[in-house]
């Protein structure tokens, strides 16, 4: 007996080693497939990033920090960065802002609030390019749907010259960039708001609570989780804007809307300089990474502001 239970016992103990093990050996695919599209480039980059490679001069050697103190006085770079953070910023906010009042607006019962609803993301779904190109035709300075109509209104008494300025570039791309993500905004402040229970509110307006008093201390107060994580989400993604800006005006005119993706891509693809290029992808990737904590920052204190 006492030999047959010390056989059991280990046989017993490499039984439960094995069920240990059995779930990461489940997801080591999973874990292979996340280190080679994502961990293996951002580790090339860097690697990329400390050398001189170019397939022009056909160098590729180590050089350190060399391409960081090029960039850090690089006046091109800067010029884009402020853009990219200017783009970012307003965008983010007046997506926000305009995507939590169709939200409300969407949450209140009306006729036909069901196609209103489908209807609204088609700006969303539509293609970037799509809309570049749809924009570059209301906006044209000659023969634009937009200069048409403010100059039936009296709002203006010549064409302007909407993304070919350098003053109204940006501006021209940023509300082109709000038409098309501000439903997408609305959209998840509208689940938001369709988890906070309906007696709340009917509380409230029982108490005699109005619209503007039900909505600043009962439902803002609830669906301020959802706003700053939607926020944060549209943030990071308006910082690697690319497309609308190659489109529709290839960060010009005289660099106006050069943004960091942009400038990248040039330089990688365009003067085929990678080591260089890899740094300016890098100093990119640690901002976005800045911006990441720092409304992950927000967000944790805030929830435990608000219990």
């Amino acid at each position: 007996m006492p030999s047959s239970a010390s056989e059991a016992g280990p046989s017993f103990g490499a039984g439960l080693r094995s069920l240990e093990l059995t779930p990461w050996l489940l997801l080591l695919p999973l874990f292979v497939s996340l280190g080679a599209v994502s961990v293996y480039p951002i580790l090339n980059g860097a690697w990329l990033s400390l050398t001189n490679t170019s397939l022009v001069t056909q160098e590729n050697a180590f050089v350190g920090l060399a391409n960081y103190r090029t960039l850090w006085a690089d006046d091109a770079f800067w010029n884009a960065w402020r853009h990219t953070m200017l783009f970012t910023g307003v965008s983010t906010v007046a997506e926000t802002v305009l995507g939590l009042g169709m939200a409300l607006l969407l949450f209140e019962p009306f006729a036909g609030r069901s196609l209103v609803r489908a209807a609204m993301l088609v700006p969303w779904a539509m293609p970037t390019v799509v809309t570049s190109k749809m924009f570059g035709w209301l906006f044209d300075g000659q023969h634009g749907l937009v200069n048409y109509l403010l100059h039936s209104a009296g709002l203006i008494q010549g064409n302007v010259n909407w993304y070919g300025s350098v003053d109204r570039a940006l501006d021209t791309i940023i509300i082109a960039d709000v038409w098309k993500t501000a439903p997408f905004m609305a959209l998840l402040l509208l689940a938001g708001l369709q988890t906070i229970p309906r007696s709340l509110t009917e509380a409230a307006r029982m108490d005699g609570a109005g619209a503007w008093r039900i909505f600043w201390h009962v439902r803002l107060p609830l669906l301020f989780p959802t706003l700053l994580i939607a926020g944060m989400f549209r943030a990071l993604d308006a910082f690697r804007i690319f497309d609308l800006v190659y489109v529709l005006t290839g960060g010009g005119p005289a660099d106006s809307t050069e943004t960091l993706s942009t400038l990248s891509y040039k330089t990688l693809f365009s003067t085929l300089q990678f080591g260089y290029g890899s740094a300016l992808s890098t100093a990119m990737f640690l901002t976005e990474t800045v911006i990441a904590i720092g409304f992950g920052i927000f967000i944790v204190r805030q929830l435990r502001r608000h219990g």
